[in-house]
């Protein structure tokens, strides 16, 4: 085996899946440069996610490619759970007040697409081996499969979006606590003679629970569990096998044939302690792994993504203290145990064996989320609309929640006035402000708005105050000196 020269970048990405392509855009957007490197030589078939929520779909649509993804898919304004209980999406606070469903490999495609636009490549066949760093920066060593040569990269910060069995935590020595929550779980993408005629077809009866959603071109994938034959994820597995588990859980099994892919997984719960290690950081399902209940696992990691890319991309312009670095495990490690707890209890709600356990477990469902604004606390959780992170002491409320996609006076909407990583100030049209450049001053037409707002580059409200109050805030926070600007002056 031969070492390679250093290549030297401001941030090295480890893995291109959808966590690791929705960061390394916002920070190519951002100026800064990014490596990419990913252990697979080509890109697979093989994919878990299905759902899309309101949430990730507005974090796309300020990137500008929500609508290409919508395009892939087909979308649910409810969840259906046990027997008659729903959760009622139509009424989320969004526009995207409904489910995306659409594999996986079509979000990889736009995100991919993105990073195409914007100039940067993914090294595939890039299987990592170390990574060590020092007070000035990080570096990442890979290897090929052919196991000849290996690279070594290095940049000012290195982050792990590299999956359940992540490279980078193994060489960081983190643990990666929790437990199995199914064992041998079925996937197989099947097409099937007599589809569901719901979009997504679900059900658990005890012993056997079935999952059904397609891909959009015709084929389906299929997740089956049976309670009575457990086996190990490497056990051969038969179509015949699905079929009757489905037929059990579903009452049919949809006349599925030609399995391109059948497989057998486990599904875990676990959370790393720490997102951040000095200057190492992990997202995605590198950081925290779910149940596929709820379909909140890749829509987690394209939120942390989405946290992160204007962190790193402070840092690394010279403006980002160790304590903005320090907020995202702050903001986001609270985000992922919740979901673990409500993915969890989900599945384990799915499972339950007796019949008398299931009928009340259905009735009590249906009551609860008959009752309006229970389930609208639900589904903004399952769909993260409802997600905020801590405001700091003393500071307005407000700081710390989503902002709304809100009308501006120029016509814009406010996703698109923070495309490209760029902070909004918001505030009545009748005031002037001065501002640092990261930030773009917006008129928001006067309906009650008695405060100037800050909305950070991932739509979250960072400050709340007026105008006189902005200057010496923002001088601490950007290390920016005022000087006089008028309304509505661009960068």
């Amino acid at each position: 085996m031969s070492s390679t020269g250093v290549t030297h970048t401001d941030v090295v990405v480890v893995g291109a899946g959808p966590t690791g392509l929705m960061l390394a855009g916002d920070l190519a957007e951002a100026g800064v440069r990014v490596t990419v490197l990913e252990r697979r030589a080509r890109e697979s078939n093989v994919t878990r996610a299905f759902a899309v929520h309101a949430r990730t779909m507005e974090e796309l649509q300020i990137r500008g490619v929500a609508d290409e993804l919508a395009a892939s898919g087909t979308t649910i304004q409810a969840l259906r759970l046990y027997g008659r209980a729903s959760i009622d999406l139509e009424r989320l606070p969004s526009a995207f007040h409904s489910l995306l469903i659409t594999p996986q490999f079509q979000t990889e495609r736009v995100l991919t697409e993105r990073l195409d636009r914007l100039g940067v490549p993914i090294t595939h066949d890039a299987a990592v081996v170390g990574v060590t760093q020092d007070a000035a920066g990080v570096e990442v060593r890979a290897r090929a499969s052919d196991g000849v040569a290996e690279r070594r990269h290095r940049g000012a910060y290195a982050v792990g979006t590299d999956g359940v069995r992540s490279a980078v935590r193994t060489a960081l020595g983190l643990p990666f606590p929790g437990r199995s929550v199914v064992r041998s779980l079925m996937l197989a993408d099947v097409r099937l003679s007599d589809p569901p005629e719901d979009v997504l077809a679900v059900n658990g009866v005890g012993d056997a629970f079935a999952f059904v959603a397609p891909f959009g071109d015709g084929w389906y994938r299929i997740f089956a569990w049976n309670r009575l034959n457990q086996v190990d994820d490497a056990a051969p597995l038969e179509l015949s096998e699905v079929r009757e588990v489905t037929r059990r859980a579903l009452g049919t099994d949809f006349g599925m044939h030609e399995p391109r892919f059948l497989s057998r997984f486990h599904s875990d719960e676990r959370q790393v302690p720490t997102y951040r290690v000095g200057r190492v950081f992990l997202a995605g399902d590198a950081a925290h792994c779910h149940s596929p209940a709820g379909g909140q696992g890749m829509n987690t990691g394209i939120q942390d993504a989405a946290n992160l890319g204007w962190k790193l991309a402070a840092a690394v312009d010279g403006w980002g203290d160790e304590q903005l670095l320090d907020s995202y495990h702050a903001e986001r490690h609270p985000v992922g145990r919740q979901v673990l707890r409500s993915s969890g209890l989900l599945v384990r709600l799915a499972l339950i064996r007796p019949r008398w356990a299931r009928a009340v477990r259905d009735t009590v469902a249906y009551a609860l989320l008959s009752v309006p604004p229970i389930s609208e606390r639900v589904a903004e959780t399952i769909s993260a609309i409802g997600v905020r992170y801590p405001a700091p002491h003393g500071m307005d409320r407000r700081v710390g929640t989503r902002a709304p996609d809100v009308a501006l006076a120029d016509g814009r909407r406010l996703h698109d006035a923070l495309r490209g990583g760029r902070f909004v100030l918001l505030g009545p049209s009748t005031a002037t402000i001065d501002s640092p450049p990261q930030v773009d001053v917006a008129e928001q037409p006067d309906r009650g708005v008695d405060r100037w707002s800050l909305i950070r580059p991932d739509g979250y409200v960072g400050w709340v105050g007026t105008p006189e109050e902005f200057p010496s805030w923002a001088e601490r926070y950007f290390r920016w000196r005022a000087s006089p600007k008028p309304l509505g002056a661009r960068r």
